[in-house]
């Protein structure tokens, strides 16, 4: 969408965490949660990130922020490495990147007034005290949708859909340029969920933000994505402009997801591909290709070797042995090894 250069990267990004055992807390196993990831997002560009439940969207979108410290990779934001970062240095970097949480219910405090909420980052900065930061949270609550005299409500006064237009005045009181936004609509009734799309893509334009967008409803991350991340069980599977996502899949996965999407004409009718089997578990992912036990496409190969990316053009990236095959010109990058 913009051109104007990468604002995130995030290159072999892994979160493992250790499961302990016995007297000695001893690490007995790792859950790989995120599963050497990479990936880029663009200035006033939204990336959607989707795919089941558990494979990993949430803890990814956290660790980007370090709100969870990832256990290895490289995350750069404009162009500074965030992982070296400490201390103010951190705090500094945390006004430019914020976060918009699943459940508006538990993610506010119920014992904090609107005005403390939404105000507290700008306390906690030194950016406005006292009046001056009454002043902005009623600007912010005004800009979200909310009238100004809510201010010093508490949020068991509100409706799902007004809790949530107050954790995105929260994620914009120190006028960030990176929101990760974490199944921000999921919670709410489907008439308030298009209010709240509506209102980040009005965000976005006005504001210049970037948005990693994660959802698990395709048609929702469609309307608000410039682009689209697959992931299955930690790894990030295709990757595509929305519109070719859509018209032309090419991981076997991606395909399954999209066969299961509602279509609006009665008329049409759209093939189910229905998956067989369980989603292993990211405890022990399966050798190779984690996506090789529930594939119709599955061969030989596909439990021995991970599948390398390829560019099938125009930014479409995908992992998948068999399907490379029907792109023989284009460069397939090999991954390197998932061992912690």
């Amino acid at each position: 969408m913009s051109g104007n250069g990468d604002l995130l990267v995030v290159r072999n990004l892994k979160k493992y965490f250790p499961i302990r055992k016995g007297v000695f807390s001893r690490v007995v196993a790792q859950v790989k949660a995120v599963d050497n990831v990479s990936f880029h997002i663009d200035r006033g560009e939204t990336l959607g990130l989707v795919g089941e439940s558990g494979c990993g969207k949430t803890t990814l979108g956290r660790a980007i922020l370090r709100l969870i410290e990832p256990s290895a990779g490289e995350i750069a934001f404009d162009g500074v490495d965030v992982l070296s970062l400490k201390g103010a240095a951190m705090r500094r970097m945390r006004r430019r990147m914020q976060i918009i949480f699943q459940d508006p219910y538990s993610s506010l405090n119920p014992r904090m007034t609107v005005l403390d909420i939404v105000g507290e980052a700008l306390h906690v900065h030194g950016i406005a005290r006292g009046r001056e930061r009454e002043e902005r949270v009623k600007q912010l609550l005004e800009r979200v949708g909310l009238a100004s005299r809510y201010v010093n409500r508490y949020p068991h006064e509100f409706s799902g859909g007004q809790r949530q237009r107050i954790g995105v005045a929260r994620a914009l009181a120190l006028n960030p340029s990176f929101i990760v936004a974490d199944e921000a609509v999921s919670a709410l009734d489907v008439s308030i969920q298009a209010q709240v799309i509506n209102l980040l893509v009005d965000l976005r334009e006005e504001f210049g933000l970037s948005y990693l967008f994660i959802a698990h409803d395709l048609s929702v991350v469609r309307h608000i994505s410039d682009r689209i991340a697959v992931m299955y069980l930690g790894e990030i599977v295709e990757t595509a402009g929305s519109d070719d996502l859509f018209d032309r899949p090419l991981h076997p996965y991606t395909e399954a997801l999209l066969s299961a999407v509602p279509v609006a004409d009665p008329t049409r009718e759209r093939a189910r591909i229905v998956l067989t089997g369980d989603v292993p578990t990211p405890i022990d992912p399966p050798s190779g290709c984690h996506f090789h036990p529930r594939c119709p496409l599955v061969e030989k190969i596909c439990s021995e070797v991970p599948p390398g990316v390829t560019d099938a053009q125009n930014g479409h990236t995908f992992r998948c042995h068999v399907v490379a095959r029907q792109f023989p010109d284009e460069a397939t990058t090999p991954v390197e090894s998932a061992a912690p």
